[in-house]
């Protein structure tokens, strides 16, 4: 049985190409000739070859060596994950050091025995395979170092609300089965992902997450499927996706509402067939990753209005978990100032800072619309600004003064006319007025559900 390896021979004689290929294709899946070398970088940037086999002299007469050298280090430029085998007829110590100090994996002479040729190659070739999977452990590193950096804490709350949520994290996490997380922006859907992820089956594996509306369309298979090299202007290696990356630990996609029809067609087939393929190439890749969504948008509404694909909907929510605004669980909030405030007591070395007890008690009555991610802001801020050791409700810089909104009768009017602002202004006053009822708000500014969830989305609200 022929082993799958692509290899790339390169020598002036004809006749060196004809036996050597007629060898070599017995053993090996690919075997490719060439007679002149100054091909070799356009089929570098267009073949990834496991091997090459390069002949040491390419012009009549010559016998330094120094031609096949030059070419060598031309291919470890191009190609440096591959192994390259130098090949001539006039063998001295000196030049095979020098080959090797280049970058050759191995030197043979010609006439060469066939036993000894295929048993260099076979050695050649295990080097080939272990730079490939140093490279993929590097970059799998890089993305996981990525996303390790990124500042997140537990989830936090002792409410009616949130007891239901972690009851529900404990259920799902030892399965399989794809979760989709539902909230307002801000409430810690990546949060309750990781949380899954820890506790899951998959915890020793990685936790790879992707911002759906980050990703401009041009980029999306390129993200999360990966890409060939050559196969689009600046694709100068090969690349693997985040599905890939993910492969045998959990992939989170944040803002799947915010895909097109078009984009959640190709990641829907990814996802019913388990497997992927590179852009710019027709090889599937298996992938076995724990899928886990979320969304502030209305996946249901947007369904009945064609905006989202019923059958991906399915496919993401095998269970379903509504993280509830922090405005439906205020008694967690004096848990959460506590929280941040030790965290950025330390940060800006400001230790023994406490709040006044009223205080605690009208930033409860405030209305959140920004959740858990406002507060968070809100008391980084105070800390920041606060002079005393005892912050006060007048170091919170909120956009409606103190208290509950609804009872300050909202914001006041901007003091401009820009019409970004007019909007965002126009949708907090109707969010305000109506508690936060997204039916009531959409109804009085004469929008979808859908439509109002973009904005809000769009305007951090």
């Amino acid at each position: 049985m022929r082993e799958n390896a692509k290899i790339l021979i390169v020598d002036d004689e004809e006749d060196i190409l004809l036996s050597l290929q007629l060898l070599l294709s017995r053993h090996f899946s690919s075997v490719q000739v060439e007679s002149n070398p100054f091909q070799l970088p356009r089929l570098l940037r267009n073949e990834n070859y496991d091997l090459i086999l390069l002949d040491m002299n390419f012009k009549k007469g010559d016998t330094s060596g120094q031609d096949g050298i030059t070419w060598l280090k031309k291919v470890v430029e191009l190609a440096p994950n591959t192994s390259i085998i130098m090949i001539t007829a006039y063998a001295d110590v000196k030049t095979a050091v020098e080959a090797i100090r280049a970058g050759a994996a191995d030197f043979i002479e010609k006439p060469w025995r066939n036993e000894k040729l295929l048993a260099t190659i076979h050695a050649a070739l295990r080097l080939t395979q272990t730079r490939q999977e140093v490279r993929q452990l590097e970059e799998r590193q890089q993305a996981l170092n990525s996303v390790l950096d990124q500042p997140f804490g537990e989830i936090i709350g002792h409410s009616g609300p949130m007891q239901q949520v972690f009851q529900l994290i404990e259920k799902v996490a030892k399965t399989e089965a794809n979760v989709l997380i539902l909230g307002e922006n801000g409430t810690g859907k990546e949060l309750v992902a990781r949380a899954i992820h820890r506790q899951s089956n998959r915890a020793k594996s990685a936790f790879i997450g992707v911002d759906l509306g980050a990703i401009p369309d041009t980029l999306f298979e390129s993200e999360l499927f990966g890409h060939k090299k050559g196969a689009f202007t600046d694709a100068h290696e090969d690349r693997p996706g985040r599905f890939e990356i993910a492969s045998g630990g959990t992939l989170f996609l944040d803002e799947i509402g915010n895909l097109s029809l078009p984009l959640q067609a190709k990641l829907l087939t990814a996802l019913q067939n388990r497997e992927l393929r590179r852009v710019g190439s027709n090889q599937p890749i298996p992938i076995d990753i724990r899928l886990i969504c979320a969304t502030n948008m209305p996946l249901y509404d947007m369904v009945g209005e064609h905006d989202f694909r019923q059958d991906l909907l399915y496919r993401i929510n095998t269970v379903e978990i509504k993280l509830p605004p922090l405005r439906d669980r205020r008694e967690d909030i004096p848990l959460l100032l506590d929280h941040y405030l030790n965290i950025f007591a330390k940060k800006y070395q400001k230790t023994g800072l406490g709040i006044q007890s009223d205080s605690v008690k009208q930033l409860q009555a405030y209305f959140w619309p920004g959740n858990i991610r406002e507060l968070s802001h809100a008391v980084e801020r105070a800390v920041i600004l606060s002079d005393g050791n005892t912050l006060t409700i007048n170091d919170f810089i909120l956009p409606t003064g103190t208290g509950d909104p609804m009872e300050d009768g909202g914001e006041s009017d901007p003091d401009s006319f820009n019409l970004a602002e007019l909007e965002r202004w126009a949708i907090r006053k109707s969010m305000t007025k109506h508690g936060g009822n997204i039916s009531k708000a959409a109804d009085e500014l004469g929008l979808t559900r859908a439509a109002l969830y973009r904005r809000l989305s769009k305007h951090d609200l």
